[in-house]
């Protein structure tokens, strides 16, 4: 069979999910609202994937479509948003930042997950194999275990450093020696760093 291109594979995704959570499959206007493009374009993908082998429907009947056996072993794709370099004074997740999106899919992303990605800048973080230059895929969420690498917010600026709870205190502790740690009581956390990308 040949190869699913990002839509498809969402298309294919979302099928899975729901067929899954609700016992039926979706209509092909629930998945154009939920992928959020034209019931024309679901019913292309729909009838691609049928082209291709990965899909069978009934004609002029409402849910359809099944996933045809032994093709839903396809991997979760998510669109992840890349927030740039961090601007001094503006949070990391506000509009201005944004520079485009990137597709990435498993093991970099999971299904009900949300992500969002940063350009390393510096090297505070060397010995953790974190380089300047690098791009960081960031699970969003407000909480921290210690020793979790994390994107924190301490007043207007923003730094990714190994994130550690002290008695009456949070240390942001950077992976270099020549970086002094950061002691903090009001700090903000963003997300906690999932993978790294890296060009070569």
């Amino acid at each position: 069979m040949k190869g699913l291109t990002d839509r498809q594979n969402q298309v294919m995704q979302f099928i899975s999910d729901y067929t899954l959570a609700h016992s039926c499959p979706p209509t092909i206007r629930e998945m154009a609202s939920h992928l959020d493009i034209s019931i024309r374009a679901v019913q292309d993908h729909v009838n691609a994937l049928e082209k291709k082998g990965y899909l069978t429907k009934t004609e002029k009947q409402s849910r359809s479509i099944r996933v045809v056996n032994g093709t839903s072993s396809f991997s979760h794709t998510q669109q992840v948003p890349i927030l740039g370099f961090v601007a001094a004074g503006k949070p990391v997740l506000c509009e201005e930042n944004f520079e485009k999106t990137i597709t990435l899919s498993e093991p970099f992303v999971k299904p009900g997950e949300t992500y969002f990605a940063l350009h390393i800048r510096g090297v505070s973080m060397i010995n953790a194999g974190i380089n300047d230059g690098d791009l960081a895929i960031i699970h969003q969420q407000n909480t921290a275990r210690n020793g979790d690498i994390v994107v924190a917010v301490l007043d207007d600026t923003v730094t990714l450093k190994r994130y550690f709870k002290e008695s009456c205190r949070i240390r942001l502790q950077p992976e270099n020696p020549d970086y002094k740690p950061i002691f903090t009581q009001n700090v903000k956390i963003l997300g906690k760093l999932s993978h790294i990308i890296r060009e070569y």
